[in-house]
């Protein structure tokens, strides 16, 4: 049975740009796209590829991944598996088109905390209010520790705007974390429940939650590993460097 997220999230009309190069029958590539695109205004699509599953396409849109027949007609919603070698093949997917999208993140955007000489670069989608973020980074230094540095990317969970039209709280908190002169210290106090003095500027936050979106973030934390596999919310430092350490481990 298809999620009911498809069409309630393809009729919310995220608009994204097209990044990725489709592969395969030009036809059938464009069929596949058409058919993607009318399930809601404003739909574009991200990624068209040739699926290991014969006649269908493996498309990556507003945040998703589906199977969509070279005709147009049929839609799968799911993971594939390679039943030979057990293989989660849409979860391959994800980390490869995540790594691929993340490696153009102009440097500078993130808050990184870092020990000299890292051994791992991770990537956290963070909100500087949930509880689970502020968990994570209590432990910050304990993660540098086991030689793993840390980018931070904005992913305010309120999303935004207001269904008023408005910036919404955290959105503008985390701007003016971003447009801090220390932003350090401003991530690190926000993160203990001292709100930021405001500021603004041209500011990274609302590029960081677009892309969090077309890579799938749908809660914070959400960490993301140097392949672009998940590893999950929050994580002790331990297990994050065992996870790290087993390119088998997270989606």
């Amino acid at each position: 049975m298809l999620k009911r997220w498809l069409p309630a999230l393809f009729a919310g009309g995220f608009a994204l740009a097209a990044c990725a190069a489709d592969g395969g029958d030009s036809a059938a590539v464009a069929a596949v796209r058409k058919a993607v695109q009318g399930l809601g205004p404003g739909v574009q699509v991200d990624a068209v590829t040739p699926s290991p599953l014969p006649g269908f396409y493996q498309v990556i849109a507003s945040g998703h991944l589906v199977y969509v027949s070279a005709d147009g007609k049929y839609m799968l919603n799911g993971d594939l598996v390679d039943l030979a070698s057990r293989r989660n093949v849409s979860q391959d997917a994800w980390a490869a088109f995540r790594k691929a999208e993340l490696a153009k993140l102009p440097p500078g955007q993130g808050i990184v905390f870092a020990p000299p000489n890292p051994k791992y670069k991770i990537t956290v989608f963070t909100d500087v209010n949930c509880a689970y973020c502020r968990a994570f980074h209590a432990h910050i230094a304990e993660i540098n520790k086991e030689g793993i540095a840390v980018e931070y990317l904005a992913w305010p969970r309120e999303g935004l705007t207001t269904t008023s039209g408005r910036d919404t709280p955290t959105y503008t908190e985390m701007v003016s974390v971003w447009c801090a002169a220390d932003r350090k210290a401003a991530f690190t106090a926000a993160k203990q429940g001292q709100a930021p003095k405001p500021a603004s500027c041209a500011s990274p936050v609302k590029d960081q939650f677009n892309l969090g979106v077309r890579l799938g973030v749908d809660g914070t934390p959400t960490v993301i590993a140097p392949d672009g596999r998940v590893l999950g919310g929050f994580v002790p430092p331990d297990k994050l460097l065992r996870l790290l350490q087993d390119p088998s481990a997270g989606g």
